[in-house]
């Protein structure tokens, strides 16, 4: 975030995810885009319900549910109802719960990520998390799109606005990689489609920032390298820790992760480190 600039208008996050960028943004009016649905209509009953709704919703779930990190059969009578109902809140309440807090859907659209048992719960800290984020969600500027990102309509942006872009790896492993579970996937096709156009926002004096990584585990991005090489943008390198995530790499040199943020401007130089936690 240090690398983004000073002076934002309208703040895109095109790859909105968790929100974890975007919320925490200065800007006039953030717009978080996400080609999940369910995710999208979760956060917009976050923001159309008062936090304490929210918050007492979510107890009651887990009373009667008797949530806990133990309790299998209780987490798949949420994900059970959730698949029957789609009751935005319960999506919060199963990522809470299930296999290291991921969203995951069969091709049928039903979550099927497995319980996450002495793992994942609804703790302290996640309330506190949700709280926070409810808050800025309240008294900020916000609004959200579901379209993928190259449905998404650009023409209201000018030079003030900012485009943040943390798509999929191309060469890194993911379950939304693999587009067998009934949203879009990604492969080399929709990397160019991507680059393209960042190139188009570039012409029309938009700034943007790409999130990626150059190499993982002995592979290379021959697309993103040369796309940065012909067009002459900017990179930072991320030193970034995944020890945490990363349990099965032996050799750390060889199996490397180079993360970078590309932009269209000249950054500020700043060195740091960034540190993830579990």
């Amino acid at each position: 975030m240090p690398l983004f600039p000073q002076k934002i208008n309208n703040f895109v996050d095109l790859f909105c995810g968790g929100c974890n960028v975007g919320i925490n943004v200065k800007a006039k009016n953030i717009i978080f885009n996400d080609n999940l649905n369910y995710l999208i209509s979760l956060y917009q009953k976050f923001q159309n319900t008062e936090t304490d709704n929210i918050l007492n919703y979510i107890d009651k779930r887990i009373s009667d549910l008797k949530l806990s990190l133990t309790n299998n059969d209780g987490y798949l009578t949420l994900r059970k109802q959730y698949n029957e109902h789609r009751e935005p809140l319960d999506l919060f309440l199963l990522t809470a719960y299930s296999f290291n807090h991921q969203i995951r859907f069969n091709n049928k659209h039903e979550f099927n990520n497995p319980f996450g048992k002495e793992r994942s719960s609804y703790n302290t800290r996640m309330k506190n998390n949700l709280i926070n984020f409810l808050d800025n969600l309240h008294n900020k500027s916000v609004f959200f799109s579901c379209n993928n990102f190259d449905k998404f309509d650009f023409n209201f942006l000018s030079e003030d606005d900012f485009v943040y872009c943390d798509p999929p790896y191309l060469i890194t492993t993911g379950t939304y990689n693999d587009g067998k579970r009934g949203f879009t996937g990604w492969n080399k096709e929709q990397e160019y489609k991507l680059l393209e156009l960042l190139d188009f926002l570039d012409s029309k004096k938009v700034k943007f920032a790409l999130s990626n990584v150059l190499t993982h585990k002995g592979k290379e991005n021959t697309i993103l390298k040369h796309w940065i090489e012909k067009n002459n943008y900017h990179v930072k390198h991320l030193e970034k820790n995944y020890s945490n995530s990363n349990y099965h790499t032996k050799n750390k040199k060889i199996n490397a992760t180079d993360e970078i943020l590309v932009t269209n401007y000249k950054t500020a130089t700043i060195q740091y480190s960034l540190f993830s936690e579990q």
